[in-house]
């Protein structure tokens, strides 16, 4: 009988050390032509990467708040400015009053909100897919 045992991936960062490299988590709607493009990229680079439900499974405040130290604190990048539920809470209206924290617990608690895909690695996290973007950050 033979066994198999899921090889761990490693990386050498910059100062010379080794450390196991960090599976990237990918939030996406399966209905998203952007997340599906996105997952595609990651599929063609050999990119190991956790696939998750935005909608079942919203992120937590403390991944929104790490993506948002990727867009200096401009917390309108995070949200899905297009989408039905943006629209039906007039959140275009509401936003620029809001507070960061209600802004973060809003989209916490609601995946619709949240601009995907929305990406977190060791070092890097965003929202959206631009190709030569993610291949500076991911490829």
């Amino acid at each position: 009988m033979i066994f198999y045992r899921p090889v761990a991936a490693f990386h050498v960062a910059a100062n010379g050390t080794i450390g196991r490299a960090m599976r990237l988590k990918v939030y996406t709607y399966k209905n998203c032509g952007t997340c599906k493009k996105a997952v595609k990229w990651l599929d063609s680079k050999g990119v190991d990467y956790t696939e998750v439900p935005i909608r079942e499974t919203p992120p937590s405040i403390a991944e929104l708040k790490r993506v948002l130290k990727s867009f200096d604190g401009d917390i309108k990048k995070l949200f899905n400015t297009s989408g039905m539920d943006y629209k039906q809470l007039n959140l275009r209206e509401m936003l620029p009053g809001m507070s960061q924290a209600d802004a973060l617990a809003l989209l916490a608690s609601n995946g619709n909100l949240v601009k995907r895909p929305l990406v977190l690695g060791k070092e890097h996290a965003t929202v959206g897919f631009k190709e030569d973007a993610w291949e500076q950050l991911f490829g």
